[in-house]
């Protein structure tokens, strides 16, 4: 009688395209078309609201090559155009989209009333129209959706992180606070938190209360994590132990309400350390 057993490879085989498949590209609908979408800023109706957003294509563009797309929230009383401009664009990892990452797109969405309330869930409606406009038009990722914000652009990637779990690869938290809700389910995402000890306007407790959500989500083992010292002029980093594919990262710096700080406590801009972190914990996955 033949056998019919397969043989031990094929379950080798089997069981290694299950563990690599959350890594498998998954282009989109818009890969191969020409793009009407091009560099700029873009209007959307969302829920009979007019809402705008600024996409950035790489200059070297290739529209059979899925495409990183990173979200670039804003702050508090700031807009779209914040996110986009100065020596820093998108908390500096514009600048650093280069050579075997050159396939980047950055959004930068712009909140109502300057800042990210998601009303009814309205900022979440938001991120979905827009991901659904880029995706039909230009090649992208689906794997390598990111976001990341400061203050309140930081709330609304963290809610962004509750509420689309598998959409998002990764967030990160410039600063921030559970400020836009947080609904949905349990599912892990990737987080990376940075807060400073001596912020005066969303403590640092408040972050680490992200924090702690993200490491039971994400199947993290516990782990000490003390801040620095107020006035050290330091800062910590800890990394966590958690279901594979899923990182959780803390720095506790020695600053106040900053999204891109330096070692002494004040803002680093386009040098500072931060740009590095968030870009090495993006790049991590691609």
């Amino acid at each position: 009688m033949a056998s019919t057993s397969r043989p031990l490879s094929w379950v080798f085989t089997f069981l290694s395209l299950l563990l690599l498949s959350p890594l498998i590209a998954a282009d989109t609908a818009g890969c191969g078309k020409t793009p009407t979408i091009t560099s700029g800023s873009r209007t959307l109706t969302v829920n009979n609201k007019s809402r705008r957003y600024i996409v950035r294509l790489p200059s070297n563009y290739d529209r059979t090559k899925p495409h990183r797309l990173i979200f670039g929230v804003h702050w508090r009383d700031a807009d779209y155009q914040a996110v986009d401009g100065g020596s820093a664009p998108y908390y500096g990892l514009r600048n650093l989209a280069t050579g075997n990452h050159s396939a980047t797109i950055f959004v930068s969405p712009d909140g109502l009333n300057k800042g990210w309330a998601n009303s009814g869930g309205e900022d979440i409606a938001l991120f979905d129209a827009i991901i659904k406009a880029l995706s039909d038009d230009l090649c992208i990722n689906e794997k390598l959706i990111f976001s990341l914000g400061f203050s309140y652009g930081g709330a609304m990637s963290y809610s962004l992180a509750c509420s689309r779990p598998k959409v998002v690869r990764a967030v990160a938290v410039l600063s921030g606070a559970q400020l836009s809700g947080c609904s949905g389910g349990t599912d892990p995402v990737a987080f990376y938190l940075q807060h400073g000890v001596r912020d005066s306007v969303l403590g640092v407790q408040m972050g680490k209360q992200l924090r702690d959500n993200m490491l039971r989500r994400n199947g993290c083992a516990s782990k000490n994590a003390p801040d620095v010292a107020r006035n050290s002029r330091s800062r910590s980093k800890t990394e966590y132990q958690c279901t594979a594919g899923y990182p959780v990262t803390y720095v506790s710096f020695d600053g106040d309400h900053t999204a891109l700080p330096n070692d002494s406590g004040g803002d680093g801009g386009a040098n500072s350390w931060s740009i590095r972190e968030v870009d090495t914990f993006f790049k991590q996955f691609s």
